[in-house]
């Protein structure tokens, strides 16, 4: 992580315009405070891109400004996002460095934007593993990086649900799952055409439907987990 940090403060320094990529999905809890600090001390425009719009059926409405809704998987906002660039650049060549927690599709993202799949991408958390210089066109630059979480954050639920830590790697698989089915159980129920008393009867059903089994036929909660978190992260399952 320390090595990716020191990625995050190059970008800072070399690019004349930060990008901080939220996931539309969870806005407030994919912001990273230190990353915006560092951005507002070295005196940098600061742009909020709002990506996977098309997994949230409407949009929240935040304040922060200046941002941009798109979707970079189904090319949605990219052009206001371009046009958004210039304005802050006031139509000089300008360098774009992006930002944000892992899993936030900044790669999918410049690759919308450059019209070719120029930078590397994968569901996989922690995928871009160093520095690529992608040109959008003649006058703008895109600098990616690995995605970074704050230092000191621990928050294993906020990682599982964000899609920070990928679902084969999280630890405690069925505390996670468990509270996102809690929060979202209507959805859950519909995405899996099923219906539970409660969070626990849910995950054991998803289990079942799925053969998810141990010995004797019993849910194995931790696989029924890793699968529901899977179809989680990678946006199969609409707000």
């Amino acid at each position: 992580m320390a090595r990716f940090w020191h990625h995050v403060k190059q970008v800072i320094y070399e690019a004349d315009i930060l990008i901080e990529v939220l996931d539309a999905r969870h806005i407030k809890e994919t912001r990273n405070p230190e990353i915006e600090e560092k951005v507002l001390e070295a005196g940098k425009k600061l742009l909020y891109v709002i990506n996977k719009s098309d997994l949230v059926k409407t949009k929240k409405f935040v304040n922060l400004k200046p941002s941009v809704y798109v979707s970079s998987t189904q090319k949605l906002g990219t052009t206001i996002l371009l046009k958004k660039i210039l304005e802050l650049s006031r139509g000089e060549p300008v360098i774009i460095g992006v930002l944000g927690y892992p899993n936030v599709g900044k790669s999918s993202l410049i690759n919308a934007l450059a019209g070719k799949a120029k930078a590397r991408t994968s569901s996989e958390s922690g995928f871009t593993k160093g520095l690529q210089k992608v040109k959008v066109n003649n006058k703008i630059t895109v600098l990616d990086t690995p995605g970074v979480f704050p230092d000191k954050e621990k928050d294993n639920q906020k990682f599982g649900n964000t899609g920070a830590v990928d679902f084969g790697k999280i630890k405690d698989p069925e505390i996670v799952a468990l509270t996102i089915i809690r929060d979202n159980k209507k959805i859950v129920e519909k995405y899996y055409t099923l219906q539970g008393e409660d969070e626990e009867d849910i995950l054991e059903k998803i289990a079942k439907k799925f053969k998810k089994l141990q010995r004797g036929n019993m849910p194995d909660l931790e696989a029924a987990a890793r699968l529901f978190l899977k179809d989680w992260q990678t946006g199969k399952i609409i707000l």
